[in-house]
């Protein structure tokens, strides 16, 4: 799930190589939180207009982890 993650927004950015992924423990629900950090100057590559971009990457990585039986939630910070 990680590499999709990192895989999807590397395609987005000027620059690659600072895409990183940090997972936090499943909380009381069982939801594993994914936090997607990327370079200042690519905040808005990865966000879209209106969040649109962001509610596609997040739609992506739900469909992703239902097929593995996991629960997410995808942040940007």
């Amino acid at each position: 799930m990680k590499e999709l993650l990192i895989s999807l927004a590397g395609g987005l950015v000027e620059k690659p190589e600072e895409v990183n992924v940090t997972i936090d423990d499943p909380n009381e629900e069982g939801v594993s939180i994914y936090h997607l950090h990327v370079a200042e100057s690519d905040m808005g590559r990865v966000i879209g207009r209106q969040g649109r971009i962001a509610n596609a990457i997040r739609v992506i990585m739900r469909a992703a982890a239902t097929r593995k039986e996991q629960n997410i939630a995808v942040e940007i910070d």
